[in-house]
């Protein structure tokens, strides 16, 4: 069994059904005998440049555990969904547990914006 870190990316009009998308997957994973060490949902976010002309898309992380046929079945999945604009499967030396450093500053800007709340209120 090899680690792999997967990002792959949701069409924005497809973001309301991310929960159901990513269930699926995580189920193949786990059919696959696979184990899923991490899972962010980033949410929605600026492309750097349009793909289809889209200017945003909604972003998913995931590091699993699994063997390298199944790897390359979950590859081929992603390429013939619709919902899935674009993905990046890396092979990785270990697992990956801890909180990735864009979902780290996502919550230090939320807390920044709820202390400037706070501050206003009083």
């Amino acid at each position: 069994m090899r680690h792999y870190e997967i990002i792959f990316m949701i069409h924005p009009d497809k973001s309301e059904k991310s929960n159901t998308i990513v269930t699926n997957y995580t189920n193949i994973i786990k059919k696959f005998s696979g184990k899923i060490h991490r899972l962010e949902d980033w949410g929605k976010r600026h492309l750097s440049y349009p793909i289809n002309k889209l200017k945003k898309a909604h972003y998913i992380l995931m590091n699993i555990e699994i063997s390298q046929k199944n790897i390359k079945k979950i590859e081929n999945l992603f390429k013939f969904d619709d919902a899935i604009i674009r993905n990046m499967i890396l092979s990785m030396k270990t697992a990956v547990l801890e909180v990735s450093s864009i979902l780290k500053e996502n919550n230090v800007e939320s807390n920044k914006k709820e202390s400037i709340v706070i501050k206003k209120i009083n």
